[in-house]
């Protein structure tokens, strides 16, 4: 992506840097890009605290960046700029926003919180548009935020404060200039290098010619299969391009043309006939020549090739919480929406389509609005959100799986590409220790057990039990519903400290909760509470074969006669291929494993379980329930 094409939409345009950045007008300059430079007088004193995420007070520091800059040139010289850039760049880590240290102290407490750890730094980028209408100033803003992962290596306390005596923190957000001495902490990018200098170059390029040169209406081609929904295409032409609209129908026929992989034996081009079927959504297509058996369309195939995108545009939808705007059957037009969010129009109405071809959103001529299945599921607060489920996969999950390849060849788990953990600190380590992500994981659990505990609690019958111990229970969603379908039941919910601490918040309003305790504590080296009945849910499939050991030995010491063991997890098909989204999931590479009906059942019974039960609920999990012996022989 250059800047070329835009070079010229820009030149007669008065171009103005809100920056004294050195690192940003060198980005800029490199790039091609002619522009004057008027340092922003904005007191960057906004209150974080009132941001919902870190990249938000990045992109609302630098439109404020720019807007001071703009009005200050209007009032000075009667002449507004045509375009002003404004832009912040921070560092995050453990929950905390760290901007330019105030003195060496401060960038010695920065580097220490970084020393060791992933961080992420945030650009936020605001391009105003400006005009002079009466005298008035008139602005139109489009923003955009970059992020990129750093890990620092672990560094002694003579190197760290070798580098603040070089000076160079002083004038770094985050206490560092990776473009220098800086350099020399990190151990790795994940993402854009310029943008940890102090410039995302590629995205603004992007951005610039989404609002220059949108793609014309004969360059975009409507898609439509069977069992796929309609998509858009289009490809960034040049000047020249866009001048003749018979070459971009070339273009577009000509790349039909030469795709003949459907075409079994037919070397030469598909013909027009075959063209229409396909722009039609025809699910049949007829090969040119002498061939004259139809060909099926290989609608399977392409589900699988494009639903990563349609995950991802959920998962986009979720994020910037666009069913919370369209809740209590509000509807709103692409535009509202747009301003609500931050975004670009454009990109927003392209992200409402994509999901109404998914059926996640309605769309008449007054606007779009949400679907049953997203007012139920995709709201952030209703009772049965994925939301939270949804953010995880988005954050954690999809970064894990964009390394596939490298966790298939090593057959392991790629949090340490990801995050720089190895898989078996995650759980225990100052991963979770910060209360952004932890807070994040916590959502996704509870919003699946949510969804899934009805099933499990009502998969067997358990009203012989008078006291149940979730092992590893997070929130206490499971807990909740058993104490609602047995009213003599009695829960202790067990997880670790860091957990236990943060519950509070997702307990039920208007519900006696008296029957339901919260302990803190590690299951596989602290004592755990007796109880009648013992649950793991999503447990056992995390961890590898001598954690599990460990676990199951203390259940079953603890367990008398009687007592029973219930197990939440999704079950295998004894040929291990179904149901895929448990083998997919596998995937992932944790150090366990997922384990079919016969597995589980020779597993427990090693611990002296018996009268091993299945009940596959159609749920996201799968109950399991065992019960003890009265007397455990372990070989």
């Amino acid at each position: 992506m250059a800047l070329c094409p835009v070079i010229g939409k820009l030149a007669s345009k008065r171009v103005v840097l809100a920056s004294a950045s050195p690192r940003r007008q060198e980005i800029l300059h490199c790039a091609g890009l002619r522009f004057e430079v008027m340092p922003s007088r904005f007191k960057e004193t906004l209150d974080k605290a009132s941001f919902s995420t870190p990249y938000e007070y990045a992109m609302e520091t630098a439109k404020q960046k720019a807007l001071e800059v703009a009005n200050r040139m209007i009032v000075k010289d009667f002449r507004p700029p045509d375009v002003v850039i404004g832009a912040d760049t921070i560092v995050t880590v453990d929950g905390l926003i760290l901007e330019k240290p105030t003195d060496k102290q401060d960038a010695y407490n920065m580097l220490s919180r970084l020393n060791g750890k992933v961080h992420s730094v945030f650009t936020g980028v605001a391009i105003v548009h400006c005009s002079n209408k009466d005298k008035q100033l008139e602005t139109e803003v489009f923003e955009f935020y970059e992020e990129t992962k750093v890990k620092f290596s672990d560094l002694s306390e003579e190197l760290l404060w070798e580098y603040i005596h070089s000076g160079e923190p002083m004038d770094k957000a985050g206490g560092y200039g990776i473009q220098a001495l800086g350099g020399m902490l990190v151990e790795y990018v994940h993402g854009d290098f310029l943008n940890v200098v102090g410039f995302p170059l590629n995205h603004f390029c992007k951005k610039l010619v989404e609002l220059y040169y949108p793609p014309p209406k004969d360059a975009i081609h409507h898609v439509k299969h069977d069992s796929i929904p309609s998509v858009e295409t289009f490809e960034v032409l040049s000047d020249e391009e866009y001048g003749s609209s018979n070459s971009t129908q070339q273009n577009a026929t000509g790349k039909l043309e030469d795709d003949n992989a459907f075409c079994s034996g037919v070397t030469g081009s598909l013909g027009k006939k075959e063209i229409s079927q396909e722009v039609m959504g025809e699910p049949l297509v007829k090969c040119s020549g002498n061939m004259e058996n139809l060909t099926k369309f290989p609608s399977t195939l392409i589900e699988l090739l494009d639903g990563f995108k349609a995950s991802k545009a959920m998962f986009v939808a979720s994020k910037l919480k666009v069913f919370d705007l369209l809740k209590d059957k509000a509807i709103l037009k692409a535009k509202d929406v747009a301003d609500r969010i931050n975004a670009s129009v454009c990109g927003t109405e392209r992200l409402l389509d994509s999901c109404t071809a998914l059926e996640l959103l309605k769309k008449t001529n007054q606007g779009y609005s949400n679907t049953e299945s997203a007012d139920k599921y995709l709201v952030s607060d209703s009772e049965h959100s994925l939301h939270g489920y949804i953010i995880h996969s988005n954050d954690h999950i999809w970064p894990l799986f964009t390394h596939l390849e490298s966790a298939v060849k090593e057959g392991t788990n790629q949090n340490h590409q990801v995050l720089g953990k190895k898989a078996q600190d995650l759980f225990q380590d100052s991963y979770y220790h910060s209360m952004e992500t932890k807070l994040r994981f916590m959502r996704a659990m509870h919003s699946i057990i949510k969804l899934t505990a009805r099933d499990v609690a009502t998969a067997f019958d358990l009203s012989r039990f008078r006291s149940a111990c979730d092992l590893g229970g997070c929130t206490g969603a499971l807990a909740h519903v058993l104490i609602q379908e047995y009213p003599n039941l009695k829960v202790n919910v067990f997880d670790l400290p860091n957990v236990i601490e943060n519950v509070s918040c997702f307990q039920p309003t208007g519900q006696d909760n008296s029957r339901i305790t919260f302990t803190s504590g590690d299951f596989f080296k602290d004592d755990i509470p007796e109880a009648d009945l013992y649950i793991l849910s999503r447990v056992l499939h995390d961890w590898p074969d001598d954690k599990i050991d460990t676990l199951l030995r203390k259940i079953s010491d603890l367990c008398k006669p009687g007592c029973a063991l219930l197990i939440a997890e999704i079950v295998l098909g004894e040929e291990k291929i179904d149901p895929p989204r448990a083998v997919l999931q596998s995937l992932s590479m944790t150090e366990g494993k997922q384990r079919s009906n016969s597995e589980y059942k020779q597993l427990l019974e090693k611990y002296g379980f018996t009268q091993v039960q299945t009940k596959i609920t159609g749920n996201f999990l799968d109950a399991i329930l065992a019960f003890k012996k009265i007397t455990c022989v372990v070989n």
